[in-house]
């Protein structure tokens, strides 16, 4: 079994960061990579996941075994291509392991005005897909502390106080 280190193009890291997927398809995945080697996903110069070679027949298919998206490992040193065991390990385990999962509850609101509520939820579902993730905020907070709730928008926390950005 090889390991290797692949590098996610701007794009597509960006659409990884706004979705739960289990395999990220590399169209330009090293050449002698084969199913089962472990590989060093990197985006932006960090390594932002571990994963294990599925296919490789129409780009390499990567299915997750760990990710850090939101707390990555600098790669600075970390070789593109074919990576030694040792340096492998090192930046894996930078990684961590599994963390404990706990509830979150996840919420997008918005005022609709509407003749009735199939309708206004049919027009919540239309601005949901013209909008989506680059306009709509959406808010997050563990399961029973709605004081700490966060927004998020393309997947990153975004102030939605128009007091505070008013004071800058």
């Amino acid at each position: 079994m090889a390991r290797w280190s692949v590098v996610l193009p701007d794009e597509q890291w960006a659409a990884e960061r706004l979705f739960q997927h289990d395999v990220v398809t590399v169209a330009d995945g090293p050449a002698g990579a084969a199913v089962g080697d472990e590989v060093l996903v990197v985006a932006e110069r960090q390594v932002v996941a571990s994963a294990r070679v599925e296919k490789t027949d129409g780009g390499l298919a990567l299915w997750y075994l760990r990710r850090a998206f939101d707390s990555p490992v600098p790669a600075d040193s970390l070789p593109v291509g074919e990576v030694d065991e040792v340096t492998f390990r090192r930046f894996a385990e930078r990684l961590g392991g599994p963390s404990d999962k706990k509830a979150w509850l996840v919420s997008v609101a918005m005022p609709i005005e509407a003749v009735n509520p199939a309708e206004a939820v049919r027009q919540f579902w239309s601005h949901v897909l013209e909008l989506g993730p680059a306009e709509l905020p959406t808010y997050v907070w563990p399961s029973g502390d709605e004081l700490a709730m966060q927004a998020f928008v393309l997947g990153a926390e975004a102030n939605q106080d128009p007091e505070e950005e008013d004071e800058e």
